[in-house]
Parts: C-alpha cells; sequence; structure tokens
C-alpha cells in the first residue's frame, strides 16, 4: 500500500469525470483505498452552480463566444475547445476539435444527460455487417451493470419496444415526463412516415432516492449544472458517495504525464504536474486505472515511453491512439405555423427534449436497401425556452408590430441534431506531436482525421429525412440546402471521442482485455471510452460508467485474490 500525507492506498484513479468517479466509486465500496488525481481545478456545484441567474443578467445575454463555448453560464467552469497553454494539433487537411474540461467531475459537469444504452446489434457490428470490430462482450454480459448503473445514478425513461433497445428491468428506471406539444406533433407526424418516436432516457432524477439529492423541479437548465444533484454529475453523487466511506482521497490541479514502470514491467509510479505550482511530483502506484478521457488517456500513454516499452505503454499491439472515433453530427431547422401564436404556459421539464427518434433502419440495412452500414437518431429542440439574443430573429420592422411577431413566433422553432455512428478508419487516430509541448512541457497530442464515404451518405440520409418529418408536421425548413459533406460537423465536435485503446480478445490487435485491464501491464488498466471498440449512435456515457462498474469490481475481486 502507498501513502500520501498520510493517506494509504490501493489503486491510483485518474481522472474525476463519468469513468474515474464510477471507477473510484466502485473500488471504495469494495473496501479498497482509492487516490484519485484530477488535472483540473477544485469545483463545488453547491456554490458554483447559476441555476437561477437569467440570461439578461449576463454580458451578451449568456450568449456563447470563444471563452464560453457553450454560453455565459455554463458548468465548465475551466476548460472549453480551446485551453490557454494546453494546444493540440492536427495533420494537413484535418479538422478535429478537442473539448477538455480542467474541472472536477471532468465532462460529467456539462452533458447532455441522454443514457440510451447500446443493444445487442452494437456489441456484434462486424458480425451484423461485415466492418470495423465486434466486442469481446455480449449485451446479455453487460446488461447486469446497466441496471445497476442506471438505478445508481438515476435515469427516468421507459421500455418502448422498438428495435435494438433493450427493455430495462422493472424497477430500475425512475417515471420520464409527459411529452410537450411540439413533441406530441411530431410523434403524431412520424406515425405517418412510419418512424417512432419515443421517450428519451436521461440522467434526470424524478423521485427522490433518499441519499441526499432531489429530484429535478422543472425550472432550470442543466446545462449550468445542478447543485441539488437531479441531474447527474459526479461531483454530486460518486465523488461524494466515494468520500462517505472513507476510502477516497482527491487531489486536484494533478495533470498526469507519465505512468512508470518497474523492472518487472509493472506499472509501480505516477508523475504529475502540479498546476499551481508548475512542479513535477511522482508517487508511488501499486495500481493505476486511467479514466481521463480517451484521447488523454493515449496521451499518457504514448508518453510514458521506457527501454522496456519505447513504443509507450501498452503498446505492444501499436493500437493506442487508433481507432479514434466520434459520433457524426449535423443539424436540420424548421418553423412549424401550427405552433405559432398558442397560449403561453411553462413547458421547461428537464433541460432538453423529453422524447426522440431512435433509429429505424436495421432492418433495411439488414436487407442491403441503405448505402451506408450504421444509424442514427434525431434529438430535438422545440419549445418555450428562456429567451436569448437570437429569440426574435428573422422578425423585420418596429414597434408594436415586431414586437407582435416576435411573440407569436415564440416556440415555434423546430431543430434537429442527428448524431450516428461511425465506423473506425485507418485516417481517424492520434500520435504524439514530436516537436510541439504544453506550457507544463508535456508533449500534446496531434490528430488525423477524414470521414468516411459512409458517414456522408449516412448524414445525407439524415438531412432528407429531418426535411421530411418537419414537412409532415406541416413545417417549413429553414436550414439551408446542403451536401453531406457540407453538413457534417467536425470530429470530436459531437465530444463523443472513443476508441484509443480499445477492448478486445487478441493482444496483437486490441489494447486491453473485456475487463479493461492492458494486456501488457495486468496492473494497468482503462476505464474511459478509450475501451470502445464501436462507436454506436447512442450517446456514450452510461455505457462508459457500466463498464467502469463492471471491470472495477472484477479488478477487486483479483486485488483481495491476490493475484493482483
Amino acid at each position: 500500500m502507498a501513502e500520501l500525507n498520510g493517506f494509504e492506498y490501493d489503486v491510483v484513479v485518474v481522472g474525476s469525470g463519468a469513468g474515474g468517479g464510477m471507477a473510484a466509486y466502485t473500488l471504495t465500496k469494495e473496501g479498497l483505498r482509492v487516490l484519485m488525481l484530477e488535472a483540473g481545478r477544485d469545483y463545488d456545484p453547491i456554490e458554483e452552480t447559476p441555476m437561477f441567474q437569467t440570461n439578461a443578467e449576463a454580458p451578451l445575454r449568456g450568449t456563447s463566444n470563444k471563452d464560453k463555448n457553450f454560453g455565459y453560464y455554463d458548468a465548465t467552469v475551466d476548460g472549453g475547445w480551446q485551453v490557454p497553454g494546453e494546444p493540440y494539433t492536427m495533420a494537413e487537411g484535418t479538422k478535429f476539435m478537442l473539448w477538455r474540461a480542467r474541472m472536477l467531475g471532468g465532462r460529467t459537469n456539462h452533458w447532455g444527460r441522454l443514457v440510451p444504452r447500446f443493444g445487442p446489434y452494437d456489441f456484434k457490428p462486424k458480425t451484423r455487417d461485415g466492418y470495423g470490430e465486434d466486442w469481446p462482450i455480449d449485451y446479455d454480459e453487460i446488461e447486469p451493470w446497466y441496471d445497476k448503473t442506471d438505478h445508481l445514478i438515476g435515469v427516468c425513461g421507459d421500455n418502448p419496444g422498438v428495435d435494438n433497445i433493450p427493455d430495462v428491468t422493472e424497477g430500475v428506471m425512475q417515471p420520464a415526463p409527459e411529452p410537450r406539444v411540439m413533441e406530441i406533433l411530431l410523434k403524431k407526424a412520424c406515425e405517418s412516415l412510419d418512424i417512432p418516436v419515443v421517450k428519451m432516457r436521461r440522467a434526470v432524477m424524478t423521485e427522490d432516492k433518499g441519499d441526499g439529492r432531489s429530484p429535478c423541479f422543472w425550472a432550470t437548465n442543466c446545462g449550468r449544472g445542478c447543485s441539488i444533484g437531479a441531474a447527474f454529475q459526479t461531483t454530486t453523487s460518486l465523488i461524494p458517495f466515494a468520500k462517505a466511506t472513507g476510502r477516497l482521497k482527491v487531489v486536484t490541479d494533478a495533470m498526469v504525464k507519465w505512468v512508470h514502470t518497474g523492472e518487472a514491467g509493472q506499472a509501480n509510479a505516477v508523475t504529475y504536474v502540479d498546476r499551481q505550482t508548475g512542479k513535477d511530483v511522482k508517487l508511488k502506484a501499486p495500481r493505476v486505472v486511467l479514466a481521463p478521457s480517451a484521447t488523454e488517456t493515449a496521451r499518457i500513454l504514448l508518453n510514458s515511453k521506457s527501454k522496456k516499452y519505447p513504443n509507450g505503454l501498452a503498446n505492444s499491439s501499436g493500437q493506442v491512439g487508433r481507432n479514434l472515433m466520434d459520433s457524426t453530427g449535423a443539424g436540420v431547422s424548421g418553423h412549424v405555423p401550427a405552433m405559432q401564436g398558442r397560449p403561453r404556459y411553462n413547458e421547461d421539464g428537464h433541460t432538453g427534449n423529453h422524447y426522440y427518434v431512435p433509429w429505424w433502419g436495421y432492418q433495411d440495412q439488414a436487407k442491403g436497401k441503405l448505402n451506408f452500414p450504421r444509424g442514427y437518431h434525431f434529438e430535438f429542440g422545440g419549445r418555450f425556452s428562456e429567451p436569448n439574443i437570437w429569440t426574435g430573429g428573422g422578425v423585420d420592422g418596429y414597434g408594436k408590430k415586431a414586437k407582435q411577431a416576435v411573440r407569436d413566433k415564440y416556440g415555434s422553432s423546430i431543430g434537429f441534431s442527428l448524431r450516428g455512428e461511425m465506423v473506425p478508419n485507418e485516417n481517424c487516430y492520434c500520435e504524439i506531436d514530436s516537436e510541439v509541448k504544453d506550457k507544463w512541457g508535456i508533449p500534446v497530442l496531434k490528430f488525423h482525421w477524414k470521414w468516411a464515404e459512409s458517414e456522408i451518405k449516412q448524414v445525407e440520409h439524415g438531412l432528407k429525412w429531418g426535411e421530411k418529418i418537419i414537412k409532415a408536421m406541416g413545417g417549413v425548413v429553414t436550414s439551408p440546402k446542403r451536401t453531406g459533406e457540407e453538413a457534417i460537423l467536425a470530429g470530436g465536435q459531437i465530444i463523443h471521442e472513443v476508441g484509443t485503446t480499445r477492448m478486445g480478445d487478441d493482444p496483437k490487435t486490441s489494447v486491453t482485455n473485456k475487463h479493461g485491464q492492458t494486456w501488457d501491464v495486468d496492473n494497468l488498466f482503462v476505464m474511459d471510452g478509450g475501451v470502445f471498440v464501436s462507436s454506436p449512435h447512442q450517446n456514450c456515457t452510461i455505457t462508459i460508467m457500466a463498464l467502469a462498474m463492471k471491470n472495477a469490481t472484477w479488478m477487486s475481486k483479483q486485488i483481495k485474490r491476490g493475484v493482483l
């Protein structure tokens, strides 16, 4: 057992977000002592969450800018698309965006809380269509861990009985909110097109779990954070739950740069930069869990070169940094006259859409009717929401007539966000840029990215169907006509990057086994999205957490057996 300032620990966990938070929670509940290292600053969601301020109180009415990418009140209090002094580089012709949250809890303070599970098809994609690789696990193996995770974090939703949306065990989920008027109209329109609209599973509590958090009161934007803990983030749940065991110590402003190994090749220490002093700190590490994010994990491993591991740690396969994936993204928007001038009432609900359009083309793909291999879903927005600087856009003129036009149009716009699956390809990866270091002296990542033709075709299919749905609602498409190549967003822009340290059954083609344990270093684990083998269209965070809970439980058993 190692020790830091009187605190003895069995495991070092790097990262405090979805994977790191769940790993620390699970290990401490299993009786192990954990030292958590977080690169960002400390964050108090009780004191620092601006839940009730209005946009009118903020500069530029709270709109986004280069310093606050998701708006003035966004919960990411330190970080963004660019972090001063911490650059990344891109190969010629590459457009890639890397979001970093330098704060305790990482991205879980900011995310959308959408938690659809991967389905049985998603774990065996190569078997279904011949592309990519299959996961070394199937849905049945992870199902109990999804149930435990959903119950622990607090998920609302239901079982819609739709293809590849697995049923959740009865009693696990909390009741979902009722649809808004726009969602009722959307459902009716989609039924006329023979495509499903179902309730969104979201990590927002609608009932009291009796664990110190409170259920949602339907009034504020989850993107600002949630001081009452209704909208899941590790800073209001997993981290305080783990601290309550007395077996977790958290060190913030600790940017890990290397994992060290001994003569036998096992991990035995980590070095981090203290961001307050700029000095390196080396700590003993009996066992290491890396969970700072898929790209940061790859960076740490590739920078941790040694005589025994000249190509980086855990990289005998050459797969560290490879197979980088993100969700495809594109948008379609419109105006629905039927929603114009309707009576005012509160339809805040939880932070986003209560319903969504899941992928409906599995059977058509199996029959060879589509020209791309994987699917997408539509999230959407359309309701009375807090007015912002863009409210009233498109209205011309002055005076009472213009004001009335703004009031009439309020709540009648609809926007669809496509989120789709990409297949890993040889053109998408990250590596160490040998010529650039950040202000801490750590070599940075260089990204390579190129969407495949299949992703472009997928987006074109989505643009066409988004327009069909708007027209079926009696609406008018307001977004410009674009090709798939013009509409698809940059790699990394959806903030679902995964796959850089994928799991597998073969050490020659994967970095970890199905437990997240690296093949080369048995006391080194990866528990973030790096272990993903594919990137299904469903949002990735619930699967990161379910895998982290499953693999941390397995890790604790190995430690207790004395084999690790």
